[in-house]
């Protein structure tokens, strides 16, 4: 921007030693007011011009998207022999029954409606209970809850 002002006073000097030097001159005497009028007129048409282009220039806006690439590991669950609750793991978590239930039933593929109806209780009860399991199982959705609930052996 300072270089800018300046090269603009520059050129204002300029502009003025040149018209000094055709003063002098017989056409600039017959002249010289539309000469000055048209060169002051040249010169804010100009800048106005330049003015404009450099306050209306839209400005550049980068977007930058993340996409998060879950890898789904596939779980081998070896069904000729029986389930078998992992109760350390459990208690390691310190799942409550009721969550363990409502995990059992989300493993199920019940909606969080459906386990409401099923236990008799509200559906922000069980929003709260889902909230907190997650929590317990440190994951964000469902699927990954029954996913890692069935790696540590606590739902069939």
């Amino acid at each position: 921007m300072k270089k800018q002002i300046l090269l603009y006073g520059v050129l204002l000097g300029l502009l003025i030693v040149l018209l000094k030097f055709f003063e002098y001159k017989f056409i600039i005497r017959d002249y010289a007011f539309e000469i000055y009028a048209g060169l002051i007129a040249l010169i804010f048409a100009i800048l106005g011009i330049w003015l404009g282009l450099k306050l209306t220039r839209k400005k550049e806006v980068i977007v930058v998207k993340e996409i998060l690439k879950e890898v789904v590991k596939e779980i081998v669950v070896d069904k000729s022999q029986p389930f078998v609750l992992n109760e350390k793991k459990l208690t390691e978590l310190g799942l409550t029954q009721r969550e363990h239930e409502i995990l059992s039933l989300i493993a199920k593929g019940h909606s969080n409606k459906e386990i409401a109806d099923k236990l008799f209780i509200s559906l922000n009860t069980i929003k709260t209970h889902s909230s907190r399991l997650f929590e317990k199982l440190g994951v964000n959705r469902r699927t990954q809850a029954v996913q890692k609930g069935k790696e540590l052996r606590i739902i069939p």
